[in-house]
This record gives structure tokens, C-alpha cells and sequence, in this order.
């Protein structure tokens, strides 16, 4: 029993997908990705949409249709438009600067911190209190912004630190005198 379930994926102009068993390439104006898919997910591209089908309707075979779809909507997505992650610095002194394609960040540690972008990955210092990550692997940049967070995150007292942009930090009270 074959079920669509989900919508199709509609293909801007310039978009080109490749299917091979356990494989899906996608080439567009920013760039091409490619990924790894289960092989009892059945993925066929008419003219402009690709459209995943699964094998029945247990609920191993539900997710994996769902996450196979998500997966190749991203990476269509990535390859016209890009993803980005915005982060923000908070605390006195503390601000990013770009050095060459490096970002340094000066966050109270006694050195800078300088972080080297993977492949496909960019960042942008508009402030010196704000970091954008760019890419067109929606993961990748989820990953990079994450491990900048994870240099100097938040701390609940007086809310200094690096977070995602409108991120709610939950402030506790200090000692009392």
C-alpha cells in the first residue's frame, strides 16, 4: 500500500534533482547538496515537484517519510535561498569581529576565540554584538551556530553570554544581603 500522506515538493526554476537509489542530489543557483535516504522511501519527480511515497503505514515507515521529505524540501530551500542563524553577544566587552573569513570572539576568557568556518559555512559580524551564519546545509549551519553558543552561553545571573537572537534567558536572583 503506497501513500503520498504529504504534499509534493515544488522545484523553483533552476533547480535540478538527481535520483539514484539511496541518494538524492539537488544543484541550484547557490550551490549543490547531496544526501543520504532510506531505501524504502520511494521518491519520484514529475515535471516540477518531487513527491516521496511511502511503504505502509507503520509508524517507522510514517517518520522516515516525513524526515525524507523534510530532508529534501531543506536542501531544495538551501540551494535557492540559503539558511541563516542570527546570534547576539551580551555583556560588557564582550564583541565579535571577522578576521579574514575566521570569527574571532573576545568573551571574557583571557585569549580571543577564533572559529574557522566549514565548508559552505560564512559569517557576518553587522555589530560587533551580532553574528549571522550563512550557508545553503540547513544542518551544518545549525551546528556552527550551536558551537558558538557553546563558547560563552548565557548564564542565568546576569544574562551574559552568546545566544540565539530573541533566545529568553530565565534570570535567577542573586544571594540575598
Amino acid at each position: 500500500m503506497s501513500r503520498i500522506g504529504r504534499q509534493p515538493i515544488e522545484l523553483p526554476a533552476g533547480v535540478l534533482v538527481a535520483l539514484s537509489p539511496g541518494r538524492v542530489q539537488v544543484n541550484g543557483p547557490l550551490g549543490e547538496l547531496t544526501q543520504v535516504v532510506p531505501l524504502r522511501m520511494t521518491i519520484e519527480k514529475a515535471e516540477e515537484t518531487i513527491v516521496v511515497k511511502r511503504p505502509t503505514d507503520r509508524g517507522e515507515d510514517r517518520s522516515l517519510h516525513g524526515l525524507t521529505r523534510t530532508l529534501i524540501a531543506n536542501m531544495v530551500d538551501g540551494v535557492t535561498k540559503g539558511f541563516e542563524k542570527r546570534l547576539e553577544i551580551q555583556g560588557v566587552g564582550y564583541r565579535a569581529a571577522l578576521r579574514g573569513e575566521d570569527l574571532e570572539l573576545a568573551v571574557g576568557y583571557s585569549h580571543p576565540v577564533v572559529i574557522t568556518p566549514r565548508g559552505g559555512i560564512s559569517f557576518e559580524v553587522p555589530v560587533p554584538t551580532q553574528i549571522v551564519v550563512k550557508g545553503i546545509d540547513k544542518q551544518m549551519v545549525g551546528q556552527t551556530a550551536a558551537e558558538i553558543r557553546k563558547v560563552r552561553p548565557p548564564e542565568p545571573y546576569k544574562g551574559k553570554g552568546i545566544r540565539y537572537e530573541g533566545e529568553h534567558v530565565r534570570r535567577k536572583v542573586g544571594k540575598r544581603a
